[in-house]
């Protein structure tokens, strides 16, 4: 029994249909380029050849593995007919395994990008950073055709899924490009990826922030081989986790809490779902609430210990209607009044001088 026949078997029955007829159609022309029969493929992964004529026909994604996994094990290509030459079975795992040493993730991309080149003169991988927005792109250099797309997507996503996977950590992406117009099965690009999208772009790119790039591996060969056999979780589907969604929330709130006032503004402001949200933070043991009283009572202690600002104008500035209200909370974070903390700072030797509204305002 084929690998391929053996992983149907083990199709979820309700998994649900979002993998667009676009990217089965992609990879039949693979098979059209090299003149070999797709039906073996089409049979492993249950898709019926009628289907491929109904722009609005969806399969699984574990469909689209069956498919993908049949097309290049038989055409002997993992870039299923994008460039000028082969990428035979087991390119992308190369590039994986010459990451996979590196201390960092930073280091990891610099890598990968740059073996990237060996395997195809095609594309060119480049990452660049940039104040605190991490970049990686990707330069054309010839005509890609009717493929173009789904290589273009391909090619980020499969780099995205593995720079998540290595560091065991989503990376929340402030952008990700591409250079052309949205497609009819646009929806498709924000499971993919998570975060704002843009179409029409000078090139593919994906932005995030730079604080990921400092993250170390936590992969080992061992798990790279455990990988390989099912390769699902690395090239399609979201990574959940993400290990600096505590700092990342912090920023947010400091920035934007008065704004993003329940858990729903927040996760869509980071680009999940509020189940999401809320399932991470309890594997972590914490709680939005809990992040959001520690932002409060941060900005709370700067304005009472460093400014003389009214208790109303304290209250205002970290999200309370009333300086009653506010004080309640305030002794519940610290065991002390606003105005005990007030007091003491005003009492310190090296308190520095009050910056803001005055008393009498």
């Amino acid at each position: 029994m084929s690998t391929a026949s053996s992983k149907v078997r083990r199709l979820a029955v309700g998994a649900e249909a979002a993998t667009p007829m676009a990217f089965v159609r992609a990879v039949v022309a693979a098979y059209a380029r090299y003149g070999v029969d797709p039906g073996g493929a089409l049979t492993a992964a249950r898709i019926a050849p009628a289907r491929l004529d109904d722009p609005g026909d969806r399969i699984t994604a574990e469909q689209m593995e069956a498919l993908c996994g049949a097309a290049m094990r038989e055409l002997d290509d993992e870039a299923l007919g994008w460039f000028s030459r082969r990428l035979p079975w087991g390119s992308y795992g190369l590039l994986c395994r010459a990451s996979l040493t590196a201390p960092t993730l930073g280091v990891a991309l610099k890598r990968w990008c740059r073996h990237h080149r060996l395997l195809t003169e095609d594309l060119l991988l480049t990452f660049e950073v940039a104040d605190d927005a991490a970049l990686l792109a990707i330069e054309e250099r010839r005509e890609l055709g009717a493929l173009r797309e789904f290589c273009l997507l391909s090619s980020l996503r499969y780099l995205l899924g593995y720079a998540c996977w290595v560091v065991d950590s989503r990376l929340p992406l402030r952008e990700a490009a591409f250079p052309y117009a949205a497609p009819p099965h646009a929806a498709i690009y924000a499971r993919l990826f998570a975060g704002p999208l843009a179409f029409g772009a000078p090139r593919a790119a994906l932005r995030f922030d730079t604080r990921y790039l400092a993250l170390p591996l936590r992969r080992d060969e061992a798990a790279l081989r455990a990988l390989q056999h099912r390769a699902l979780p690395l090239t399609v589907r979201p990574y959940r986790r993400d290990r600096l969604l505590g700092d990342t929330l912090r920023g947010l709130l400091r920035a934007r809490g008065t704004e993003l006032r329940d858990a729903a503004a927040v996760a869509a402001a980071l680009g999940t779902s509020t189940r999401s949200l809320h399932r991470q933070l309890r594997e972590e043991g914490r709680s939005l609430q809990a992040l959001r009283d520690e932002v409060h009572r941060e900005r709370a202690l700067e304005l009472l210990e460093r400014s003389d600002r009214p208790l109303k104008q304290v209250a205002a500035a970290v999200g309370y209607a009333d300086a009653k209200s506010f004080a309640r909370a305030f002794r519940a974070w610290t065991g002390r009044s606003p105005g005990a903390v007030r007091r003491a700072a005003a009492q310190a030797p090296d308190a520095p001088p009050a910056a803001g509204a005055s008393r009498r305002e």
